[in-house]
């Protein structure tokens, strides 16, 4: 009797340190993800900001403040900064846009001394694309931003192969992973919006105003042309990458049009 009381015992002060654990962990994680989608005060471009303007210029006419913006928009830019001080003396070296996080890259004891302000890796191009709020995460990818991009259109599918349940040729509603991993050069004003026009089910139309903005973007000659390709026939989407980001392609496509974009 004595030894089943015992092990009763033991067994229930092992269930409550389980639950203790379990309890720890899960608090844990939930604090971590509050963690990085809590707000924090970083430097923020609220008007156009030139090349060659004094930082301390722009932050007395307000160009810049401190604004708050989730923790892991700030961290996506490499340099962002925490306080007004730290690039006081300095100027823009490249033009910086309103909305954009400031970094520390982006200002210099001069401005950039190159043909271009932008700072393209070597053996690269830069090409721009035109995405509404919601396709470039609203206006949370900043200049240095990783993105992955995808593809988003009504393929139609080659004859006599299955798309949706039927055999002949169809259109295939399809969204795939077009490039893994691409560097945001520029992010820039605001464009005038484009209208959006959905139908419901009922037959009820629903007419919205989406803003538009330039994105520019380095890459190589055979990324620029699936890019280009991809943004004039079907309709582009970026992703906000972070460091633990996991990303994968999907499986191939239907048509020609869409093979040729995942030809290797």
């Amino acid at each position: 009797m004595d030894r089943r009381r015992l092990l009763l015992i033991l067994a229930v002060f092992v269930a409550i340190i389980g639950t203790a654990l379990v309890f720890l962990y899960v608090q844990g994680a939930d604090n971590r993800a509050q963690d990085q989608v809590a707000n924090i005060q970083v430097l923020r471009a609220t008007q156009d900001v030139a090349a060659g303007e004094k930082y301390d210029d722009a932050l007395a006419a307000g160009k810049i403040s401190l604004q708050e913006v989730p923790k892991n928009a700030a961290t996506a830019n490499v340099g962002y900064q925490t306080t007004t001080d730290a690039l006081k003396g300095k100027v823009a070296s490249v033009p910086i846009f309103t909305g954009q996080i400031i970094v520390s890259s982006q200002f210099g004891n001069t401005v950039q001394a190159t043909s271009s302000a932008l700072a393209i890796p070597k053996g690269m191009i830069a090409i721009s694309v035109n995405l509404t709020d919601p396709d470039r995460v609203a206006g949370n990818i900043q200049n240095g931003s990783a993105v992955a991009i995808f593809v988003t259109g009504a393929l139609t599918a080659a004859p006599g192969s299955t798309a949706g349940g039927a055999t002949g040729a169809a259109d295939v509603q399809s969204t795939r992973l077009l490039l893994p991993k691409v560097i945001v050069l520029n992010v820039g004003s605001p464009q005038p919006p484009t209208t959006s026009t959905t139908t419901a089910n009922d037959g009820t139309q629903t007419t919205e105003q989406l803003p538009r903005t330039l994105l520019t973007i380095a890459v190589t000659q055979k990324e620029a042309q699936k890019v280009i390709l991809a943004s004039k026939a079907l309709d582009l989407t970026f992703g906000l990458l972070t460091p633990g980001s996991n990303i994968q392609a999907g499986a191939p496509g239907t048509s020609t049009l869409i093979q040729s974009l995942f030809a290797k």
